[in-house]
């Protein structure tokens, strides 16, 4: 059985009632491929959660932003896995680079995160990625492998976490990782599964790309090899979005 192509849509800081009841309405009407070929979920913010997991399209799943890196209590502002497990919400974006950026993550403090996630039932997508700087000083496997050792050296399976790599410098920007830029660091995380973990995780587990992610470049994108889906920003909350979900049936 081959990896199940997944696209994540991250919806981040941006919706009204109204707008999110189009969205859902344009999804819930689109023509997608089957849940053999793909896995979609939409990450609404926290607001919106409920409203869109009663009235989206049951094969279309959703996922927090975030979530706190242990059990609730008198934490302010934050949620906690087991609200979003109690509310049913089956996924959770977890290390975003907005938030290791803005908030200052650390790589400690996301393995620990997706480590407690996990251990409510939810599932995690890890994002992972390096800065233009970064990339430019040749750095960017060293970066993105110590991103996702923070996570193994906190969990103990993988089967319930897919792996996005978003370079940063391409998040939002218009710019975009060339198929090849993408392929190659896909398949460096996959060869350091292999080296660190197992031959089996680094074959099973899907490792997705984000960063201006459009239906004009994601079938090349979807073609390369090690490239198991998306994680799309803006474009997800766009008619395009469905044209993305489509990229699956390259595989």
């Amino acid at each position: 059985m081959g990896r199940k192509f997944f696209v994540g849509g991250n919806w981040k800081c941006n919706g009204t009632t109204e707008n999110v009841k189009k969205i859902v309405s344009t999804l819930n009407a689109g023509e997608l491929p089957s849940t053999d070929i793909v896995e979609v979920v939409v990450s609404p913010p926290f607001v919106f959660l409920t409203t869109v997991k009663s009235e989206l399209r049951p094969e279309i799943q959703v996922a927090a932003q975030n979530c706190w890196v242990k059990k609730g209590g008198a934490f302010t502002g934050e949620v906690s896995a087991e609200m979003l497990a109690n509310l049913g919400v089956p996924w959770v974006i977890l290390g975003h680079s907005e938030r290791r950026a803005l908030l200052n993550e650390s790589n400690e403090f996301v393995g620990d995160k997706v480590a407690y996630a996990l251990s409510q039932g939810l599932k995690v997508i890890a994002c992972v990625g390096e800065t233009l700087e970064q990339r430019e000083a040749g750095t960017t496997m060293k970066v993105v492998a110590e991103q996702t050792k923070a996570i193994a050296d906190k969990i103990s399976s993988w089967d319930n976490v897919v792996l996005a790599y978003e370079p940063v410098w391409a998040i939002g920007t218009g710019k975009v990782a060339s198929p090849a830029q993408a392929q190659e660091v896909h398949a460096g995380l996959r060869k350091w599964f292999e080296e660190n973990i197992s031959a089996e995780v680094a074959a099973t587990t899907r490792i997705i790309y984000g960063g201006s992610v459009s239906g004009s470049n994601c079938k090349e994108l979807a073609g390369q090899p090690d490239v198991d889906g998306f994680l799309v920003g803006g474009a997800s909350l766009k008619p395009e979005f469905i044209d993305i979900i489509k990229a699956a049936e390259v595989k």
